[in-house]
């Protein structure tokens, strides 16, 4: 990573491409990602130690720290009015086409909805990918088609809801255990 911070900006986005295609060329037969705003690198806090999950409700963004002083920046969605969250938490699992049972809450609110939808399904709202949180039912994962529009707004139960292509990459490049900083 150290050799990566020596190259500019433009380079630094030319490399990033790069290794997203070759992703997209060995991952092709199984996930086919369509261009992912992932690769937007902004300069962070260098107080931030690499590896850490940095969430801005705010901002409606998602930082991973790459290095010092540097993040990749997602847009996300946020938890709605009355189920914003905020402090620490680690990641717990991480899972490719996760089922989903909605939790009591949520089924609470939409009666309509199934008690179980396998992964994989277009009307699973976990979408491709899914890293669970050490919190009560909460996640950072992906989204249908149908709830694209949602991301950049403050529309979930918890959760953080990013673009499939998104959070496959995020998926790519960090581990369980890795830490995550809510931040209003």
């Amino acid at each position: 990573m150290g050799l990566f911070l020596l190259f500019g900006r433009a380079a630094r986005a030319r490399m990033l491409n790069a290794l997203a295609v070759s992703a997209v060329v060995c991952l092709g037969a199984v996930y086919a990602p369509q261009e992912a705003a992932a690769r937007n690198m902004v300069s962070f806090s260098p107080s931030v130690q690499p590896g850490t999950i940095v969430i801005s409700a705010r901002q409606r963004k998602l930082f991973l720290v790459v290095g010092q002083g540097v993040a990749i920046s997602y847009p996300v969605a946020v938890p709605k009015a009355g189920k914003e969250w905020s402090g620490y938490a680690a990641i717990e699992g991480k899972y490719v086409n996760p089922d989903w049972v909605p939790p009591a809450v949520v089924k609470h609110d939409h009666p309509e909805l199934p008690g179980f939808i396998r992964g994989g399904s277009p009307h699973n709202p976990m979408g491709a990918r899914a890293l669970t949180l050490d919190r009560f039912q909460v996640a950072i994962h992906g989204t249908t088609n149908k709830m694209r529009s949602s991301i950049g707004t403050a529309a979930s139960y918890g959760c953080i809801r990013m673009l499939n292509e998104d959070v496959a990459d995020l998926y790519n490049r960090v581990g369980v255990g890795s830490p995550v900083i809510m931040e209003p």
